[in-house]
This record gives structure tokens, C-alpha cells and sequence, in this order.
């Protein structure tokens, strides 16, 4: 496996997370071998981009555990539509939100 193989298999698992910039960065560094292949998983694990999409995934769990006391794949949602419908809201309500106190703006 390349080394871009093998961040773009990061990147892919971590839903994107990595800009274009930290990916090619990560693919020089491994390809230079001033990373290893553990120290740049670490460097795709530890982006904030992760750990925001974590963040609200596990938040959406809480409040399906914590508030309806019940699994989001339990009936009526057999198939995760009401967990994905309320993610989804929670990350567009947040990147609007962000947008409009211009944190969002790059």
C-alpha cells in the first residue's frame, strides 16, 4: 500500500476529515519517512475536524440513552432514520450558528 493509499484509507475511514492541505501533508511526511505510518494515524486521529464529528455523534446517542431511554435503532426507528435525521440537524444548526458569529468564515 502507498502512502497515499494508505491516508486517503484514513481519511475514508474518518469520514473525511482531513482538508486536501493535511492530507498532502501527511503523504509527504510518510513518504519522506519523517512520520511513521502510527504517527501519522495519530496526526488523522487528533485532527479537531474528528473529533468535532465524534463529538456530535456522541452527543446524538446521549440524548437518545439519556432522554428517550432507548437504543436509535429501537422501534419506530428500525433503520437509524431518527438518529441520522437529528445529526444531521445538530451539524447544520451548529455550522450556521458558527457562520453567523463568523467562526465559521476561513
Amino acid at each position: 500500500m502507498t502512502s497515499e493509499q494508505f491516508v486517503d484509507a484514513l481519511n475514508a475511514n474518518a469520514g473525511g476529515a482531513l482538508s486536501q492541505a493535511e492530507r498532502d501533508q501527511l503523504v509527504s511526511e510518510l513518504t519522506s519517512g519523517a512520520k511513521t505510518r502510527a504517527q501519522v494515524l495519530r496526526s488523522a486521529a487528533e485532527t479537531s475536524t474528528l473529533a468535532q464529528q465524534e463529538l456530535n455523534k456522541a452527543f446524538v446517542l446521549m440524548q437518545y440513552f439519556g432522554y428517550l431511554r432507548r437504543n436509535p435503532n429501537d422501534a419506530p426507528d428500525t433503520d437509524f432514520a431518527g438518529y441520522d435525521f437529528w445529526l444531521t440537524k445538530l451539524i447544520s444548526s451548529t455550522s450556521t450558528s458558527l457562520q453567523r458569529n463568523g467562526e465559521g468564515a476561513h
